[in-house]
């Protein structure tokens, strides 16, 4: 049986809670012009949330839609600085929930998570599959095509609805949810929501307990749309490719990227979070390398030096790190 989210709507919809969402919003964009425009007027503007919440009048506006290139071009749908508010007044009071039901190796949009210890939790894996790099370790690599393009709504609200039984907040996520579509009705969710950040983990959470608990794989780690499954048995893993493909096709409407399946042995260099990784070191991506030094190029700051750098630190990257330096013109050697 499923644990219940217990907190009331009343308590997600309060001023005290907006209030504390736009706190949290604002960090770092009090300076751009919708949010000043907003808080020009900031407690009519959260009074008319409020009340519209209270009285079920609440309805999630339109997005301004853009395109990023991250190497590959992305679709990212930002909403009205009113509908974000809401979405981190939602956030703040479902995640710490929600948290508490993710397996520890599903490590995308998590407080203390993150890429590096993904790749950290990946290498201590492959010493014991390998027992120290003196076995075979095979790792089964896989990837979802179109991720959250290809979220199916009605079994996320379903989902949802496992865990929380007061109608009221199920009313008031359906609300941000179907706000947007890409394909077709009732698909997907839209880049740019903080709320998509957490509603892909609450709809994988579903496939990442049918890795541990039905196939029992036991050396599971999960980024995003990108998992890995580690065994020293290669038929193994072979086999649950099939059982994968089942379990996401009917259950959750994904698909596999046909293109990124793979089995290969640790020892000849996985390719996972932007590292290839080898049993005694991981070198940058070359795609990685080159967007890096893109966005240096265009964002030469000293925050962006040391964020970069905190990166190489990771990896055998020595020559890689004279370049970044070479960049700022702070290479000594």
């Amino acid at each position: 049986m499923r644990i219940k989210f217990n907190k009331s709507y009343e308590r997600i919809t309060s001023l005290d809670n907006l209030l504390a969402a736009w706190q949290e919003f604002t960090r770092g964009k009090k300076k751009r012009k919708d949010v000043q425009i907003f808080a020009f007027n900031l407690m009519d503007n959260l009074l008319s949330l409020h009340d519209d919440l209270v009285s079920f009048r609440y309805r999630h506006g339109g997005y301004h839609a853009f395109t990023i290139s991250d190497p590959k071009p992305r679709n990212i749908h930002k909403a009205s600085v009113r509908d974000r508010v809401l979405h981190h007044a939602l956030y703040c009071q479902l995640y710490p929930f929600f948290e508490r039901t993710f397996i520890d190796t599903s490590f995308s949009c998590r407080d203390n998570k993150g890429t590096h210890k993904a790749l950290d939790c990946f290498n201590a894996y492959a010493r014991i599959v390998g027992r120290n790099h003196t076995r075979t370790c095979w790792v089964l690599k896989m990837d979802i095509r179109k991720f959250f393009a290809s979220i199916d709504q009605v079994i996320l609200l379903k989902i949802l609805s496992g865990y929380i039984p007061d109608e009221r907040i199920i009313w008031l996520l359906e609300q941000v949810i179907l706000s947007f579509h890409s394909t077709r009705y009732e698909v997907g969710l839209p880049l740019g929501n903080l709320t998509s950040q957490l509603l892909v983990n609450i709809y994988m959470n579903e496939f990442d307990q049918f890795a541990k608990h039905k196939l029992k794989a036991k050396y599971y780690i999960r980024y995003a749309d990108d998992f890995v499954i580690l065994s020293e048995n290669r038929a193994w893993l072979e086999q649950q490719i099939i059982f994968v493909n089942i379990f996401l096709s009917e259950r959750l409407h994904l698909t596999l990227h046909p293109d990124k399946v793979s089995i290969q042995t640790f020892a000849c260099g996985v390719d996972f979070l932007g590292w290839v990784n080898f049993p005694n070191h991981c070198v940058l991506r070359t795609a990685t390398k080159r967007r890096m030094c893109k966005r240096i190029q265009e964002h030469p700051s000293p925050e962006t030096l040391q964020s970069y750098l905190g990166l190489l630190s990771h990896g055998k990257t020595f020559n890689l790190r004279g370049e970044v330096l070479d960049l700022f013109g702070l290479n000594v050697y």
